[in-house]
């Protein structure tokens, strides 16, 4: 049980704005626990620029106790809710090499972090032992609905799983659906939820090519999955 905030504690500042826009859009808590240590970690970083990496998040002792207690348990963790972080526009991330080992940098997303990162890429800010990874992006293939989809790229559907995607399937249109995953893969994510996670994003703050969103699922034949393959794990409504 907590004790309680001794007399003179050290404080951890935070910006009004992620009490008010921010933590009400973190629907996960393994990424509101990380966010968390990213702010606290960047807070007692000296020089410049200020990042955090993943390595020295995923070896540090507090995220690690955090996170270990935490259903369903999974070595992606850590990198998945740092990537819904991303995804939400918390944080900035940029691939990078150490001293020849892959790791991730992570920074707070303001004007001052999005400027270094462009002068990081461009080379005009140079890191000690840290090169910028360019990565190619992972083919996803357009198969003929979300369920094939799921399975090529994401593992075995389960009934309430494919219910899931037959919401999804309705809700969102096919384009969106298909690059939600390609984004997912390309953040070396393979999970539903963050797939998911893009989607409302989307639906909520618009997609980048400024489209509304159309249900464009509705007028479709309503017995069309029902029918086909994964008519065994597809509930008709």
């Amino acid at each position: 049980m907590f004790k309680g905030f001794p007399a003179r504690a050290e404080v951890t500042p935070l910006p009004n704005i992620f009490f008010t826009e921010v933590l009400p859009r973190i629907e996960n808590l393994a990424e509101a626990k990380a966010v968390m240590q990213v702010f606290f970690l960047l807070s007692r970083r000296k020089g410049y620029p200020r990042f955090v990496s993943f390595g020295e998040l995923n070896n540090d002792p507090v995220v690690v106790k955090g996170l270990q207690n935490m259903a369903p348990v999974s070595d992606d963790l850590l990198k998945q809710a740092l990537e819904m972080a991303v995804t939400q526009g918390i944080l900035l991330h940029i691939p990078v090499e150490i001293a020849g080992r892959y790791d991730d940098l992570y920074f707070i997303n303001n004007q001052a972090e999005r400027d270094t990162i462009a002068k990081i890429k461009e080379g005009a800010l140079k890191i000690s032992d840290v090169t910028v990874r360019t990565e190619g992006e992972p083919e996803v293939e357009k198969p003929k609905d979300i369920y094939n989809l799921y399975e090529q790229n994401i593992g075995m559907l389960t009934p309430i799983l494919a219910e899931e995607l037959q919401e999804a399937e309705h809700r969102y249109p096919a384009e969106w659906i298909h690059d939600a995953f390609k984004e997912a893969l390309n953040a070396n994510v393979r999970n539903w939820r963050y797939i998911n996670s893009i989607l409302k994003r989307w639906e909520r703050e618009g997609k980048k090519d400024g489209r509304a969103i159309r249900h464009t699922r509705i007028s479709q034949d309503p017995d069309k999955f029902i029918r086909g393959k994964y008519g065994h794990v597809v509930r008709r409504e």
